[in-house]
């Protein structure tokens, strides 16, 4: 009986053996199956390691572990299942290799397009402020240029008149729609004279009309000083006298310096220097206070 129950388990360890040699073989085929199924699956991705580089520095591993496991199992494949495969390779390889710094490229490019579009935003709201202040200046700058020129065009016409013994000038806007834009004109009458445009008159009057307006100007604002470059150097004499006139009516408010050869204008000033050439032909500078020289002849 020992014997016999020996023998069967000799034949039970027999068999056992055969049968876990087949499963040996049967794995060996399935993991070469799986081996070859990955590299395919490799090759289809553009050479990407199937699990990801994870020892790549910056590098996500690609979202490969458990995939298979979760695929849905295919009894029956398609007839077209090849071709499929074919066109899905072509994609794939027009797509390229995976970039494994995409994500961080791509996040990196966000961040920056989110704060360029910030500033883009901050600079259209400082724009916007920039518009309404250069709109609020335009309508200040308007009113005051309005009103400056309403008053030199009062006070010019008065000038005009004194300087010429009569006769009568106006200021005129060129655009008077739009004052940030518009240029001035001056049209005169002299007296005895049908009224024309600063152009047809004479040096001298042009010269003695540019002073009228000198004048207006500085009656409605006065500065400190003034200097003025021979303005009198193509006037006649009554014309110097009505000059020199108005010239003591604004010293009140305005020094003035006047270049001049006139005599009549050297005799109102208060202060003259004069410039002579000396027998060593050196300039010398002389100067003199009218104002005290007449005291002293008055003494």
């Amino acid at each position: 009986q020992l014997e016999a129950e020996a023998a069967r388990l000799r034949s039970d360890l027999q068999a056992a053996e055969r049968e876990h040699s087949q499963a040996q073989i049967m794995l060996a085929r399935r993991e070469e199956e799986m081996a070859s199924l990955r590299r395919r699956i490799e090759d289809d991705f553009g050479l990407v390691s199937f699990e990801g580089d994870a020892g790549a520095p910056g590098q996500e591993p690609l979202p490969f572990e458990g995939l298979v496991e979760k695929l849905p199992r295919v009894e029956l494949l398609p007839p077209d299942i090849e071709k499929q495969l074919q066109e899905r390779r072509l994609q794939l390889r027009r797509m390229g290799p995976v970039n494994p710094e995409a994500q961080r490229e791509y996040r990196e490019v966000r961040e920056r397009v989110e704060f360029l579009t910030s500033q883009v935003d901050d600079l259209r709201r400082a724009e916007a402020q920039i518009h309404e202040v250069i709109a609020e200046l335009d309508v200040l700058m308007e009113r005051e240029f309005r009103k400056t020129f309403e008053a030199v065009a009062v006070e010019f016409r008065q000038a005009f008149t004194r300087l010429f013994g009569g006769g009568s000038a106006r200021l005129v806007l060129t655009n008077p729609e739009d004052l940030t834009h518009s240029g001035i004109d001056i049209e005169a009458r002299l007296p005895g004279r049908r009224s024309q445009s600063l152009a047809m008159l004479s040096g001298g009057e042009r010269s003695l009309t540019a002073t009228a307006l000198i004048f207006a100007l500085l009656k409605v604002s006065p500065t400190p000083f003034c200097v003025l470059d021979e303005v009198d150097a193509m006037l006649d004499e009554s014309n110097v006298t009505r000059f020199v006139e108005m010239l003591r009516e604004l010293s009140r408010e305005t020094q003035f310096i006047l270049i001049t050869h006139n005599r009549l204008t050297v005799q109102a000033a208060e202060v003259v220097y004069g410039v002579s050439m000396g027998a060593d032909s050196a300039s010398k500078v002389i100067s003199m206070q009218l104002d005290e020289v007449e005291k002293e002849a008055v003494a």
